[in-house]
Order: structure tokens, then C-alpha cells, then sequence
């Protein structure tokens, strides 16, 4: 069996953008904590981040905001491709909607990170939920 990885390089940008989200966010963040006079020392036991958000700007959260959503929904995506690239699926049709559900999430982060309004941030998460629909329904209908 040949595996198809033409689809595999959406998943691929996916997970480094998820990095350089991270990187930015601990760039945005930390002068934020500074700002706030939060230190790691000074945060309580079992404390996280979310529980700083009431100390920082709305912006610097943003940021940790997109964050985890780039470790909800794209959990569904990355095994769905790799399901497609071992079914050998290589279309234009499945490769496409690939590229459309990396890039829209690349453009939902940048505008929740910089802008937040919510029906665009809405309507980006929306349209690359679509393209995730109609992978993993590809991904079922070859698995069967």
C-alpha cells in the first residue's frame, strides 16, 4: 500500500502554526504577567494561567484563548488526514479541503489574537468546520 502525503502537509503547517502560536503567546504573555506583578513564585499551588486572565488585558488572553483552541477541534483533524493519507485518498477534493481547514484556522488565530470580533471569528470557525465535516465524512465513507 502506497501512502498518499500530499494531504499530510496541511496537518503538518497546522501543528507548526500551533507552535508559533505558542511561541506568541508566551511573547505576549509574560510581559503581560510583568506588567500584572504576577510571578511564577507568587501564583498559588495548582494555580494555571486561566486563573491570571482577571490581571491582564483583554489581548494578552486572547492570544491564550487561540491557543487552546488550536488543541480542541484540530485534534479531530490531524487523525482524520492521517486516516485519508492511509486510505490512500490523494484527490484534489480531500487535499483542498485540507489546505482550507489549516489555512482558515490560520486566519481564525490571527484575527482572535489581534481583532476578536465574534462573527467574523464565527463565521472562520464555521467555514473551516465545514471542510472538517466533509473530511471526516470522507474519512468514514472510505473506511467502510
Amino acid at each position: 500500500m502506497q501512502i498518499e502525503t500530499a494531504i499530510l502537509a496541511p496537518a503538518a503547517v497546522l501543528a507548526g502554526w500551533t507552535m508559533i502560536v505558542f511561541l506568541w503567546l508566551i511573547a505576549r504573555r509574560m510581559p503581560a504577567f510583568a506588567a500584572a506583578g504576577i510571578t511564577v513564585g507568587s501564583m498559588p499551588a495548582g494555580a494555571r494561567g486561566v486563573d491570571t486572565e482577571a490581571q491582564l488585558s483583554t489581548k494578552a488572553n486572547w492570544i491564550s484563548h487561540n491557543y487552546t483552541h488550536l488543541m480542541e477541534q484540530p485534534t479531530v483533524f490531524y487523525p482524520v488526514v492521517i486516516m485519508l493519507a492511509l486510505l490512500g485518498d490523494n484527490t484534489a477534493l480531500s487535499v483542498n479541503l485540507a489546505w482550507g481547514y489549516a489555512g482558515i484556522r490560520v486566519l481564525h488565530s490571527l484575527w482572535q489574537a489581534n481583532v476578536n470580533t465574534i462573527p467574523v471569528r464565527f463565521a472562520l470557525f464555521a467555514l473551516s468546520s465545514l471542510c472538517l465535516i466533509t473530511l471526516a465524512a470522507r474519512a468514514v465513507m472510505q473506511a467502510l
